[in-house]
């Protein structure tokens, strides 16, 4: 067949606030780094390699334990915040943590604000602009949604 059609998901529930008669849909998983969970509109497959698509309102920002739900299959998908390479800058006072956040905000980076940490994406340039700053960092691997995507869900139902 030359274009096939896939089921589509056009709204997200909390996985503890799934509609009724939803429940007992079987059960699979979807991991997705920040950049895929900001795309309303995509085609993706879950890890069991269900093929479908999303038609969300735009603004809608994906977060751990979301889900979606597909009728054919019957099949309740549950979003996971995939571990996307980070750099972690980790200022000791008030202080530092407004003047560094300033630097990388001002380089035009996404930045990911923790009680305790800075985070922004390890892409290229970004090292530099720490290095010349003289802001100390750590590379790691975790779930990363920048401070502007952070606001609730928009097609929370």
């Amino acid at each position: 067949m030359l274009f096939r059609s896939v089921p589509v998901a056009d709204a997200v529930f909390r996985v503890e606030r799934l509609p009724a008669g939803v429940v007992e849909y079987a059960r699979d998983s979807i991991s997705l780094g920040w950049e895929e969970r900001l795309k309303g509109r995509a085609r993706r497959r879950t890890e069991g390699g269900v093929e479908f698509g999303t038609a969300l309102p735009r603004g809608t920002v994906l977060r751990e334990g979301d889900c979606f739900v597909l009728e054919n299959p019957a099949l309740v998908v549950v979003v996971h915040e995939s571990l996307d390479p980070v750099l972690v800058v980790t200022p000791s006072g008030e202080a530092q943590f407004a003047l560094w956040a300033y630097h990388i905000g001002n380089s035009h980076q996404p930045l990911m604000i923790t009680g305790e940490s800075l985070i922004c994406p390890d892409v290229t340039g970004m090292q530099q602009v720490l290095d010349y700053h003289a802001i100390p960092f750590t590379r790691e691997r975790r779930p990363f949604t920048p401070v502007s995507q952070a606001p609730g869900h928009h097609g929370e139902v």
